[in-house]
């Protein structure tokens, strides 16, 4: 047994996916790539990817609603949303705030987080501390990205990456659920280019000539990134694991955020945990930055995956660069 005592809990999980797929066949025939090729260096076989009409706010509304299910909590019941999003539906106002009005949430206040593919633990945090704090009692958070808005199709070295999606969580009071034991969150500022969408803010506004230099598409070093990836995952594990009193071989499940599974099977590999211990869904979804790991949360949760007095450590990196981990007993 953990000997911290949690801040909150979540209630209930879930997910939502668009319909249409692109496989790595598909991407074959627009770019220049295969399939082993991407296999190989990502693990990545198929992601799923947004209709033209449907929005990141869409996505959200999908995957909130099957969490508020779970929880047995209405539109009503909620006092705050907080969306974690770096492809909001406009750069303001928030994605929470139109998310808020298609749910009929009129109690919640709202906002958004962008901390890349770290977003959704930076929010359960929130929502936590909201929670600890006695002014919220259930808060709805959300991670949700449709990257496939900003991707350049014609570089392979990013647009076999990313799929879109988003995943949800119902926060409460703790031990009304699954105990949230212990956070850790991180930024490295200096690192910033790294991974970033140089155009579309005030440095660069966007202009007929950053669409031409293809600057409102995402740039990744991804040598660099990598490196970053693994050693931060490890670090910002160890630091959740151990403020929540736990010793590495307490923990029953490892959900990373789903980048590259070379970067996963690493990261596993130097905290000790066999594979076995790890959940790995970045076949089937590829890399849905602020959905990704509440989306492996919520198949965790649904696969039987996640069982009743486990503990887990949900671990994330992204740019900014930032990272954030959490410990949760089921």
């Amino acid at each position: 047994m953990s000997s911290a005592k949690p801040m909150a809990s979540i209630l209930g999980t879930g997910h939502y996916a668009p319909k249409k797929i692109l496989t790595n066949q598909d991407l074959e025939k627009i770019v220049d790539t295969s399939d082993e090729w991407i296999r190989t260096r990502t693990g990545i076989r198929e992601r799923h990817i947004a209709e033209r009409g449907e929005l990141t706010s869409d996505m959200a509304v999908g995957a909130a609603r099957q969490a508020m299910e779970s929880a047995s909590v209405s539109a009503e019941d909620l006092d705050a949303i907080i969306m974690a999003t770096i492809t909001p539906d406009m750069p303001w106002p928030s994605c929470a705030c139109i998310v808020q009005d298609k749910l009929g949430a009129k109690r919640a206040f709202a906002m958004d987080v962008s901390a890349a593919c770290s977003g959704f633990i930076y929010a359960l945090s929130m929502a936590a501390a909201y929670v600890h704090a006695g002014m919220a009692r259930r808060v709805l958070v959300l991670g949700g990205d449709k990257l496939t808005g900003i991707v350049n199709w014609k570089d392979r070295n990013t647009c076999v990456l990313f799929g879109d999606g988003a995943a949800a969580a119902v926060v409460g009071l703790p031990g009304e659920g699954h105990d949230l034991l212990s956070f850790h969150l991180g930024a490295d500022g200096s690192a910033a280019e790294l991974l970033c969408m140089p155009a579309g803010g005030t440095k660069l506004p966007t202009s007929a000539a950053t669409l031409e230099a293809g600057q409102n598409f995402i740039h990744m070093a991804g040598k660099e990134v990598f490196k970053f990836a693994v050693k931060v995952m490890v670090d910002a594990s160890d630091e959740a694991i151990t403020k929540a009193g736990l010793r590495h071989d307490q923990i029953d499940l490892f959900i990373p955020h789903q980048a590259n599974i070379r970067i996963i099977e690493a990261a596993a590999q130097r905290i000790e945990l066999p594979m076995e211990k790890v959940l790995v869904n970045i076949d089937r979804y590829g890399n849905t930055s602020a959905a990704a790991v509440g989306i492996a949360l919520d198949e965790a949760v649904r696969g039987g995956r996640l069982k009743p007095g486990q503990h887990a450590v949900l671990v994330a990196f992204g740019g900014g660069l930032t990272w954030a981990s959490t410990v949760v007993q089921w």
